[in-house]
């Protein structure tokens, strides 16, 4: 984790005043150290760069790379080959020095190139930090500010609106879809460098991703949670009142689903209760190499209290079902300690598509609900009744919060990619790269690490939520009772 590696002492021995870090896990190529961002290049200039996302054209960028731009690319990562054409666009203008428009030129020419999701944060030796974000907007990033110690203006840029709180930043504004922006001593420039393709943000980061204490594209994370706990809860009532179940007791897989969980819960007016604790010690399962790792990793993440349980029709509420190896070691956590019967609710539609922009889940035949009924997902799990949110009532949920936003990315759902160029041949060598097998051989896996790495969180998890609202004991409607 960041904490254990960047201690006191460390960032004490940090010089200079400008500088870029990292924490994403890998989505391409593979978990090595020498894929660990951000990437350098030091001709020309000298460039830092960190990437969140995933190219979808990198064959073709690897052929210009090696045929056209004779640079050598040293791993398999998106980003490194991200950072080289950037590098490459600068080296055109011959110049000894560079200015911000040489700068905003290559990052146009950047955009032209590549294809798929990126937010990039940059930092050019001797001249400034640089951000940017594609054409669609599909991943989030932001900046902002606050009066420095010794005079001027200290600027931040990153994923989420938290990082700037948590510092003391202020004056969040998102970077806007084909935006760069560039901070130097002197000023802050900004330019729209393409138009925006169909500005698209990443859905999965309200569902699941972003923490709920964040603001993304104008968006509370939160107050989305909340939204779709109300709106999924006249599905959970209607399915419940179909099938004939009557619920007791309704419990949050922690921690992402805890918002949601009580919202539907307080609408549906049913007990509200804390049914597992959660060791903070372990990271996210379902971006762990191997179902066997996921599976072990469950039982360690969550402890399950009998008392909560026992005798009781349980409604489990959870953010999402993706592979169904944490819901099902869940459920039969549940069973183990005396429920008596199982409904499971997800706040997010059936995953039933790869994600290619940058979220690690990538192969079809690994999610449960591909190619399934929901009668199938749900004897997979091994529950009485799974219950989904309908597609349109997530949209609903977080657009009712930005309604100038009218797309999102919803590929993981409806298999239909806003950046184009994605068929079935990409998916299949995609999935080839990415699939448990890939990971197992790539990395030597020792002791829950693979490559001798730690496999706690290292997107930063959805801890205890902070700084939510003194309304966390109402009912807010967002809707008209339909």
């Amino acid at each position: 984790m960041v904490r254990d590696v960047f201690d006191a002492t460390k960032i004490s021995q940090l010089f200079g005043s400008m500088g870029v870090g990292h924490v994403r896990y890998p989505t391409a190529g593979s978990s090595a150290h020498a894929e660990a961002q951000p990437f350098y290049v030091n001709s020309p200039y000298g460039i830092v760069m960190g990437h969140n996302g995933n190219l979808i054209n990198t064959s073709e960028l690897r052929v210009f790379m090696d045929h056209d731009a004779h640079r050598h690319i040293n791993t398999d990562s998106d980003s490194e080959l991200l950072l080289n054409i950037f590098a490459n666009n600068l080296q055109k203008t011959g110049k000894f020095r560079i200015n911000e428009e040489d700068i905003f030129a290559a990052i146009r020419a950047l955009m032209a190139t590549c294809r798929g999701a990126y937010a990039c944060v940059a930092m050019l030796a001797g001249f400034g930090i640089i951000g940017f974000r594609d054409p669609n907007g599909i991943r989030p990033v932001g900046l902002a500010s606050r009066a420095g110690a010794q005079g001027g203006t200290d600027y931040l840029m990153s994923s989420e609106s938290v990082v700037a709180d948590a510092s003391g930043f202020a004056e969040w504004s998102d970077i806007a879809p084909g935006e760069a922006v560039i901070l130097t001593r002197q000023r802050i420039s900004r330019r729209v460098l393409l138009p925006a393709a169909a500005f698209a943000p990443d859905i999965f980061e309200y569902v699941y991703f972003a923490r709920p204490d964040s603001v993304l594209d104008g968006i509370s994370v939160y107050r989305s949670r909340m939204a779709m706990g109300e709106l999924l809860s006249y599905e959970v009532e209607r399915q419940l009142k179909e099938k004939g179940i009557q619920v007791d007791v309704v419990i949050p897989v922690p921690d992402t689903s805890r918002v949601a969980a009580l919202e539907l819960a307080q609408r549906l007016k049913l007990p509200y209760r804390e049914g597992f604790v959660k060791n903070r010690y372990v990271g996210r399962t379902f971006i762990m190499p191997g179902q066997s790792m996921r599976r072990k990793n469950v039982r360690r993440k969550l402890n399950a209290m009998a008392l909560e349980f026992v005798g009781k029709n349980v409604l489990l509420v959870d953010d999402s079902i993706v592979r169904g190896t944490t819901s099902k070691e869940i459920v039969q956590m549940a069973k183990d300690v005396g429920a008596a019967k199982i409904v499971f609710a997800s706040c997010a539609p059936p995953i039933r598509y790869s994600n290619v922009y940058g979220i690690d889940m990538p192969s079809r035949s690994e999610l449960v609900a591909h190619s399934r009924t929901n009668e199938a997902i749900a004897a997979e799990i091994g529950v009485d009744l799974v219950i989904y949110q309908t597609l349109p009532d997530l949209v609903r949920a977080c657009r009712t919060l930005n309604p100038a936003i009218t797309n999102f990315d919803c590929s993981v759902f409806t298999g239909e990619y806003v950046t184009g160029g994605v068929d079935d041949k990409y998916l299949a060598g995609l999935e080839k790269l990415r699939n448990d097998n890939a990971k197992l051989k790539e990395g030597k896996v020792m002791n829950g690490a693979v490559n001798g790495e730690s496999t706690e969180d290292p997107t930063g998890g959805n801890g205890p939520m902070n700084g939510a609202d003194d309304t966390i004991g109402l009912h807010n409607s967002f809707y008209e009772r339909r």
